[in-house]
């Protein structure tokens, strides 16, 4: 009883410090590290870092070698944060291992163990090195003789002051620091001096050389290796550090070194080598790198071997931790931690810093602790140490003992419980309460007790099976234990259930079609539903699947509409109606029906001139059986794919195979397979790899057999080329069979080029225009086809031999000239006319023209026209038939006129008066090289689509009748011989009716009065852009 009322009395005090408040024990965020200080720095002071978290914030204080310091008895040390500081630190006192301790209410943790130690390098004595005296082909080792010195240090060294540089024959050791040569030159003969340098000290020493001389008793002679640079027999070696053996022998011959391990598996991949072999590097050593390890030198004289072995070790690694543990007074508390490593590490637990041992209710055995009859001195920060002998590490927890009466303001009864009738539900009752609370339930003012539905659970929770209406009400938890009483109340609501009303219903559908899959729900009206839609397992989304899937309905009803609906449609759909109590959900099965897919696996089998056998296998027939299958093919002539006939005609849904026919003779084809049922027509197979069917015989008979023209004693024949698709066979060519109107016999020859279209057949004995009969026919490598029908081809006949007469030009304009002739009377003795060609040129040396036109039959005048101004151009004629042209009569000359003015009319101006427009311009002038101007020609329309009128003048002003609701477009030109000159810019005539909405006078006085009004309309009008 003492101790409940202690209880009791500390218990506002517990709730304040040990509650579920803002109190955080103390944590490290920084513990301190192995620190080597170089003795002689600048620096006059070291500090090892210390740094934790907690509220709150903790206290800081230390340990050196495992005592307290006291920091107010000496200014030596002082505390810098959680930083520990050592003032001008001597070597002897601070070099220690130190701890740094946090501290605050809840308690206090102790750090990793942390060394403190002096880097210090001193130089070498100064006295001079005796000389070491060797012979040629001896080994030797130069001592170096490092200085006294703490901290690690590397060793360098020189030859003749210039860096000594390692191969197979000279070996520094960075474990002795001595040079080993294994053979003697006389290029080695010398003064060698070692350097020491030390990372930790930050400093570098040299020592006083070392005279190598050779010593003149001759060579000496080979002899066996002898290893000088050993590793130890044993290696401990920490788990990922570098491991690295070192082993050089000396010997005449210079020994070779080579490395193995002892247990004959093979040295790890990850191993390195010095370049003369005698280090062996290891890094991120790991267990499987643990074992015997033999270094062999050998020579010709014999070989020499050491051995070592590789121990691996393991710091400490926590498996398992200890964790912040709540518990009430009078529980008990077990704690367990495990860590691994190698060797295995043995563990101490810690309270608050201090070493815990065996008491009455505490049990500690090896990385378990049990505390019994906890009470609130038991609190606190617990440590678990795991230690080996290479290093010790720590697991915190606090363990935090509770004592309070029952308190339900973190955890209060739901305010609410809503519950469906015929439903179950569960009211938690969880009171904060150290130790635990009895808990006990009322309905209003009655006390609750288990019933067939009613249930009071272990955890104090009350269950009610079955609910009704006459259940809903306020409910009330009572919780005690010895420290006091509490109460909370909350109500339960109960409402009617969901009825899923319209499920939806199996659908059979094709594919194209829209529908609507119906869910609809009766529901509590105070109750907000969700629907959801699923296919096939996957939720429906209706924003990205919105080209198909809308919701559409609200309130009670969330039916799905699926538009244009696919084959992939297919499958299981389900309604899911939620409410904030449950969840409903129904499903219905759609079927969607479509063209059969593309059969698959096209293959061509037994291949002749026009015939195939085809084969495949049906694609998916999409929920419809395949009734039908159509063969189609594709060659390079044909336009796409078309249709073929095939054995059967017919091709029915279990057809599989069938023989394609009237396929093209020596032709590559492909084939592919399209599938029909009710639904439609579905997509064509892939197509069949490409073959080419077998060659025949030509069918085929050439068309268009004409002829003629060509030289004398020559017979041009001609006709057209039978395409590729259609010459059936290889070696393709024609036959063309002639003879003379008349004669009985035919004379053959073949024409062997595939794309030739034309045959002249050269005779001296033909006369010229004498008819022959024609056929032409074709071959290939299979035989010759049936000739075409006779035609009437004439022979070639000679050129014109007459000139024309009577040749004349003029000139029209600057840029046409007219040539005229007399006509040919001909007969056949001088040659056959079917035209004239026009020649002619200039004789310009810097711009030289030559030009050519023909006319056919009996024409005697042609104008050429595209000429250059003020230039004198000839012109020559000359007959011309199917044999050539004839000889060239004379030539004739003539000048082109000059050029039309290159100025237009300016300064327009215009007068419209009812429906008559007055126009009038400023006189064109011109330059020399332009053809004076003879009159202007005004050029009038009513839009640029309409038909364009022409007026001529030799005045420079103009009148024209407008129709009152009409507006014109106008311009002006000049004539001249040399043609028409530039164009003024178009005037827009707006329409009268316009004018007169606009407000425009009608002016009618003449004079510079009607001029200036014209001007005005022109500024309001004519310069605006046309459209």
């Amino acid at each position: 009883m003492r101790l409940l009322w202690k209880l009791v009395i500390l218990l506002p005090l517990i709730n304040a410090c040990a509650g579920d408040g803002p109190f955080r024990r103390p944590v490290f965020t920084q513990e301190p590290q192995d620190v080597t200080f170089p003795l002689d720095s600048a620096w006059p002071a070291v500090a090892l870092r210390c740094a934790g978290d907690g509220h709150p914030p903790p206290r800081y204080r230390w340990r050196r070698n495992g005592t307290d310091l006291d920091l107010s008895a000496s200014s030596h040390y002082r505390l810098d944060g959680g930083n520990l500081v050592v003032s001008s630190p001597p070597t002897g006192q601070d070099e220690a291992t130190y701890q740094c301790l946090a501290t605050n209410l809840l308690g206090t943790i102790l750090s990793r163990k942390a060394k403190l130690q002096f880097a210090y390098l001193e130089d070498f004595e100064s006295k001079a090195r005796s000389a070491v005296s060797v012979r040629e082909g001896q080994g030797v080792v130069l001592l170096c003789g490092s200085p006294p010195h703490v901290g690690g240090v590397s060793y360098a060294w020189t030859f003749n002051d210039d860096p000594l540089q390692e191969d197979n024959r000279r070996f520094v050791s960075q474990e002795t620091g001595s040079l080993y040569i294994a053979k003697v030159e006389p290029s080695d003969v010398g003064n060698y001096t070692c350097s020491v340098t030390s990372r930790d000290a930050r400093r570098s020493v040299r020592g006083p050389p070392t005279p190598l001389v050779q010593r003149p008793d001759g060579a000496m002679g080979e002899y066996e290796p002898k290893i000088e640079v050993r590793f130890p027999d044993t290696l401990p070696t920490a788990q990922g550090s570098r491991a690295q053996l070192e082993c050089f022998a000396l010997g005449n011959p210079v020994p070779d070194i080579s490395w193995r391990r002892l247990d004959g598996s093979p040295l790890p991949g990850k191993v390195k080598y010095s370049e003369s072999q005698a280090t062996l590097e290891i890094p991120n050593f790991q267990q499987e790198d643990e074992g015997f390890y033999e270094c062999t030198a050998g020579n010709l004289r014999g070989r020499n071997l050491a051995k070592g072995q590789l121990v691996f070790y393991a710091f400490p690694e926590w498996e398992q931790k200890i964790q912040d543990t709540h518990l009430s007074v009078y529980d008990s508390l077990f704690w367990e931690c495990r860590a691994r490593g190698k060797p295995s590490p043995w563990y101490t637990w810690l309270k608050d810093g201090e070493r815990l041992g065996p008491q009455e209710r505490i049990q500690v055995e090896n990385g378990t602790l049990t505390i019994t009859m906890l009470n609130v001195s038991d609190s606190g920060v617990y440590q678990c140490a795991a230690e080996n002998k290479f290093r010790v590490i720590y697991a915190d927890a606090e363990l935090r003992v509770l004592a309070s009466a029952p308190d339900f303001s973190k955890n209060p009864i739901k305010k609410t419980s809503v519950i469906q009738v015929g439903g179950d539900i569960a009211i938690a009752c969880r009171p904060q309460a150290a130790p635990r609370a009895t808990v006990s339930w009322r309905r209003g003012t009655q006390g609750l007790q288990p019933s067939r539905r009613v249930f009071l659970s272990e955890d104090g929770s009350l269950r009610i099976r079955n609910v009704t209406r006459a259940d809903a009400g306020p409910y009330t938890c009572v919780a005690a234990n010895q420290f006091g009483v509490a109460r909370s109340t909350g109500s339960l609501v109960v409402k009617e259930r969901t009825v899923l009303t319209v499920p939806p219903a199996p659908l059979d559908l094709t594919v194209g079609e829209s529908v609507v899959l119906s869910c609809q729900v009766a529901h509590d009206p105070s109750m907000d539903v969700e629907f959801a839609w699923s296919f096939d397992g996957r939720a429906v989304d209706l924003k990205r699947g919105s080209a198909h899937f809308e919701r559409i309905g609200g309130g009670s009803v969330g039916d799905l509409m699926i538009r244009n609906i696919q084959l992939s449609h297919s499958g299981k759909y389900v309604c899911t109606v939620r409410t904030p109590l449950e969840s409903l959900s129904a499903e219905a099965d759609v079927i969607v029906r479509g063209p059969p897919g593309p059969p698959e696996d096209v293959r061509v089998e037994h291949i002749s001139a026009t015939t195939s056998q085809v084969r495949w296998r049906p694609g998916p027939d999409n929920n419809s059986p395949i009734q039908i299958f159509t063969v189609q093919a594709r060659t390079p002539f044909s336009v796409g794919w078309q249709a073929v006939s095939t054995v059967p005609e017919v091709l029915g849904g279990q057809t599989s195979e069938a023989t394609a026919v009237g396929l093209s003779p020596w032709v590559e084809h492909e084939l592919r397979v399209v599938a029909g049922n009710s639904i439609g027509i579905g997509e064509p197979s892939k197509p069949s790899e490409l073959f080419r069917t077998k060659a025949s015989a030509p069918t085929v008979v050439p068309t268009n057999i004409q002829g003629g023209g060509g030289s004398r004693s020559e017979l041009v024949v001609t006709w057209e080329p039978i395409p590729e698709e259609l010459q059936n066979g290889g070696d393709f060519g024609y036959v063309v069979l002639l003879r003379p109107v008349g004669s009985a016999t035919w004379t053959k020859e073949r024409v062997p080029a595939v794309e030739s279209s034309r045959f002249v057949y050269r005779n001296d004995s033909i006369t010229p225009l004498s008819p022959f009969e024609v056929k032409v026919g074709v071959y290939n490598s299979e035989g010759e086809g049936v000739p075409s029908t006779v035609s009437i081809v004439y022979s070639g006949e000679d050129e014109p031999r007459l000139a024309p007469r009577g040749t004349s030009v003029q000139s029209f304009s600057a840029s046409e000239m007219e040539v005229s002739w007399t006509a040919i009377a001909w007969n056949r003795n001088t040659g056959r006319v079917l035209g004239y060609e026009v020649l002619y040129w200039t004789d310009d040396p810097r711009e030289p023209t030559m030009g050519k036109i023909r006319v056919r039959g009996n024409v005697t005048t042609t104008t050429i026209t595209g000429l250059r101004a003020n230039t004198v151009y000839f012109a020559s004629i000359r007959a011309y038939n199917t044999g050539g042209t004839g000889p060239s009569s004379p030539p004739v000359n003539v000048t082109t006129r000059k050029s039309p003015p290159s100025q237009p009319p300016a300064n327009i101006a215009w007068k419209l008066t009812n429906s008559k427009l007055c126009l009038n311009w400023e006189h064109v002038r011109t330059t020399e090289n332009e053809s004076e101007v003879l009159g202007y020609k005004i050029l009038y329309r009513q839009n640029r689509q309409s038909e364009t009128h022409v007026l001529e003048t030799n005045d420079t002003s103009a009148e024209l009748l407008v129709p009152f609701e009409e507006g014109y477009l106008i311009e002006i030109r000049t004539v001249s011989d040399g043609g028409d000159g530039s164009s003024s810019e178009e005037i827009r005539i707006p329409k009268m009716s316009s004018l007169s909405s606009r407000g425009a006078p009608d002016v009618a006085e003449p004079g510079l009065r009607c001029l200036s009004v014209a001007v005005l309309i022109l500024y309001r009008f004519a310069i605006q852009p046309l459209v």
